[in-house]
């Protein structure tokens, strides 16, 4: 792909025949929200390496100018983080307000390197050469989601998997996820005695 076309949609082929034999084409669907998206945050990085001191090209992009990125956009954040020494400190609803600075959520932050991991692939780039799946972004990520979960009072918790059990009724073989529900909740059998 030349620089000339870059931005621009792959166009159908055109046929070599009369244009009044073949059926009209429908418009493109618009893209959906996820795809806007990814396209504004593709946009917007191309826009903070050419700002940058010294302007970088993305195949002189590395894991640590991603980061640097991720921290320069804390500056449009709207969560408050607090410091160490905020009296708030680990409190997930502060009652007075502090002068704690606002960053970009941990969360937000996340689903934003899945966009352009996905983005610089869709571009050309190769999987094992992206600077947004590097080591050092995701180990930041990782510390960036601990000391907000500190900060803000509000852990992040993997999902605990459940285990299953397998039960045999007559013949019936039933696979059930294992909750730890009261007694009083446990469903029961449908009794085989009939009605007069």
């Amino acid at each position: 792909m030349d620089s000339s076309s870059r931005g621009s949609q792959p166009q159908p082929p055109q046929s070599q025949g009369s244009s009044s034999s073949s059926p009209p084409t429908l418009p493109p669907a618009p893209p959906s929200r996820y795809e806007s998206q990814k396209r504004r945050d593709w946009n917007t990085f191309f826009q903070y390496l050419h700002n940058h001191k010294p302007p970088l090209t993305l195949a002189r992009c590395s894991g640590a100018h991603v980061i640097e990125f991720l921290k320069y956009l804390d500056q449009f954040g709207k969560t408050k983080v607090h410091t160490s020494g905020c009296p708030h400190f680990g409190h997930p609803n502060p009652p007075a307000p502090c002068a704690c600075p606002l960053k970009q959520a941990w969360g937000s932050l996340d689903a934003l390197i899945g966009r352009l991991r996905a983005a610089y692939e869709e571009n050309g780039g190769r999987p094992e050469s992206n600077p947004f799946g590097a080591k050092p972004v995701m180990i930041y990520l990782k510390e960036v989601k601990e000391a907000q979960a500190k900060a803000r009072g509000v852990p992040y918790e993997k999902k605990k998997k459940r285990k299953r059990t397998t039960t045999t009724l007559s013949n019936v073989t039933h696979t059930a996820p294992v909750d730890a529900a009261p007694a009083s909740s446990t469903p029961t059998l449908p009794s085989s005695s009939t009605t007069s």
